[in-house]
């Protein structure tokens, strides 16, 4: 019987079962997931309120949530600063001189920054910021590559209440401005230059070529890393060492509204025009703080390394805040997996005893066309808790990550996005885990699967991903565009809307199955994306695979798949042949694709996200639209 446009079919199923170890499960901070989770839902506002006085407040909510459908504040009235709790509460205590953040440079080079040290450095940019006349609420663009003065920079903003927008360095010219145009920042604080795979990258002339047409801007910092030192057009541009030079180590951090705006994040563009995502201090630091406590177990002897750039959402959420109100050391490297080898995150986990480690299934495939000898040649004995970003992570990926990292340590596969503000769906050390589905919603998230009517539709029936109630951490609006953040509650009634299709299995897990937009309709039957992708990938010649949905005259669409081999794999007919009979096995004949090429890359966002539309659009021979968050 044919599927109406409203049904989803998943072809996947999973019946094997990772349970957590005796010793994982004894040190987790959440014993009983179902009975803390009951508890957290039953009242969802006494939850959350129980969080946030785990944290400091200069003065108390009069009410935790006030939602007023589609708006939501939380802790009404309170007065608060992230960065207060991020690191004024930790020098008052032994953790003053406990390592906050160990950065590691792309040649090996090495900063270290104790929790007081990272004080006055913000303290000084903070003092910085203020001679410039900055104030609450104005914007501060940051267009630097992973350097310590991207967290010092966000810091210093926060701090006295201006506004950040963080933009990738990897963007363009015309990307940085559009954005800067957007936000009207005043000032631009950025770098001579970044430094991807040896290469040299120039970012000071792509701030020249934005910043030409950007009247709002009055001041561009430069972070400057090359000798001889490049020029420096004064007073207009300044240099960052010369403008904290002199500066204070001492800068009271301003009582802020709990509603008012931290930071404005432009989405990386894979749906469209970008949209300045506006997160606030309150909510924001209660649920960054208490999902990276919970999720990673975070404790005080723990070393965390978190693979993203703070250009992202991870790096804002799972470098910067949570990680540094968690009071953590965090090690944060510049560069790729890969270069100058690909035991470059292995051996850094090695040299540096990290506990927790924190990536993305793209690296992770990347990392498994090498294969498993080089995870083998370091010491990984460290790790205790790992996790994953980005996408879903398909089975064999998963496989991979939990053996070559000992066969023991638990994998935190998280799913939430740049507008949730923090991880929504996720396991928790203490849960069993299924490799391949993201588990169950965090404590006090009501999450869901429906039909376009806001129905629960059946066990393992696809539908549509939902968040039915408020989150603290969830973002306030799009900036200049409040009815452009309607459309995510007003999609689905009453729902959040992620834009996600999803299955959810008979114990409640979640399955996400990739994009509603990425669905492909084969003779009535709306297929993942992600499905077909992860059983491509489950053969053993595949290092990575994308699919597309190409206009068929009988069957509606059909699918074609890009794949990348790992190495040393003979391309040929035998081997195409071969991956679609492997397709047929695993996922049944409608979901063999028609066409498989093998290419050497795929287009992919700096985030690690592949473009489907670009590949869709070239195989069309249309036009691909805004490609300026392509890597390459």
């Amino acid at each position: 019987m044919e599927k109406t446009d409203e049904q989803f079919e998943s072809l996947q199923r999973a019946d094997r079962i990772v349970y957590p170890t005796a010793e994982t499960k004894a040190a987790a901070y959440i014993q009983d997931y179902e009975a803390e989770y009951g508890r957290s839902i039953a009242d969802p506002e006494a939850f959350w309120s129980g969080v946030a006085k785990e944290l400091h407040w200069f003065s108390p909510w009069t009410k935790v949530l006030e939602w007023t459908y589609p708006w939501a504040k939380w802790f009404v009235g309170a007065t608060c600063n992230i960065t207060y709790n991020c690191l004024d509460r930790h020098v008052k205590t032994w953790r003053k001189n406990k390592v906050a953040v160990i950065w590691v440079g792309e040649q090996g080079e090495e900063r270290v920054f104790t929790y007081g040290e990272l004080f006055r450095q913000v303290n000084r940019c903070a003092n910085a910021l203020k001679a410039l006349g900055l104030r609450t609420g104005d914007r501060v663009t940051i267009y630097l590559p992973k350097i310590p003065e991207q967290i010092v920079a966000m810091l210093a903003c926060a701090r006295i209440g201006a506004i950040h927008s963080v933009v990738y360095s990897g963007f363009s010219a015309p990307a940085l401005e559009s954005r800067i145009q957007d936000a009207e920042s005043r000032v631009v604080i950025t770098a001579d230059v970044g430094y991807d795979r040896g290469k040299r990258i120039d970012l000071k002339s792509v701030v020249d070529q934005a910043v030409a047409n950007c009247g709002t801007v009055e001041t561009v910092v430069v972070v400057r890393r090359e000798k001889p030192e490049i020029a420096l057009a004064a007073p207009k541009e300044v240099d960052w060492e010369n403008w904290l030079e002199g500066e204070q180590a001492s800068c009271e951090a301003e009582p802020l509204d709990a509603e008012a705006p931290l930071y404005i994040l432009y989405t990386s563009g894979t749906t469209g025009k970008p949209k300045g995502v506006v997160h606030v201090h309150g909510g924001y630091m209660v649920g960054t703080y208490i999902t990276t406590k919970y999720v990673f177990d975070l404790k005080d002897e723990d070393v965390y390394f978190c693979v993203a750039d703070p250009g992202w959402v991870t790096g804002h959420s799972y470098i910067v805040y949570g990680p540094l109100l968690n009071g953590a050391t965090i090690l944060t490297a510049e560069g790729k997996p890969d270069y100058p080898n690909p035991g470059r995150w292995w051996r850094l986990i090695e040299r540096y005893g990290v506990s927790i480690f924190y990536t993305t299934p793209t690296a992770i495939r990347l990392l498994m066309k090498y294969g498993e000898e080089w995870p083998k040649k370091y010491d990984l004995s460290g790790l205790r808790i790992l996790g994953s970003v980005g996408e879903p992570i398909n089975p064999e990926a998963w496989e991979w990550y939990h053996r070559v990292t000992g066969g023991t340590k638990p994998i935190m596969d998280t799913w939430w996005q740049t507008e949730t503000g923090m991880i929504l769906v996720t396991p928790l050390p203490c849960v069993p885990l299924k490799p391949g589905s993201a588990t169950r919603p965090f404590l006090g998230v009501e999450a869901d699967v429906v039909d376009r009517e806001g129905h629960s539709v059946p066990a393992n029936a696809g539908g549509f991903a939902v968040i039915k109630k408020p989150w603290p951490a969830m973002m306030r609006t799009i900036y200049k565009d409040p009815d452009r953040y309607q459309v995510y509650w007003n999609t689905i009634p009453h729902c959040y809307t992620a834009g996600d299709v999803c299955r959810k299995d008979e114990q409640g897990y979640l399955w996400f199955m990739g994009r509603a937009d990425d669905v492909i309709k084969v003779a009535g039957n709306r297929i993942g994306t992600a499905e077909v992708e992860s059983a491509l990938v489950s053969h053993p010649a595949v290092a990575e695979a994308a699919v597309i949905g190409k206009p068929h005259q009988t069957a509606g669409e059909a699918i074609k798949a890009f794949v990348i081999l790992k190495q040393g794999q003979p391309e040929g007919r035998d081997l195409i042949q071969a991956l679609k009979d492997h397709v047929l096995k695993e996922l049944g004949k409608i979901a063999v694709p028609r066409e498989i090429e093998v290419v050497p890359s795929l287009p992919k966002t700096r985030s690690g996200k592949i473009m489907r539309r670009v590949l869709k659009a070239k195989e069309l021979g249309q036009d691909p639209g805004d490609i300026s968050t392509l890597e390459e």
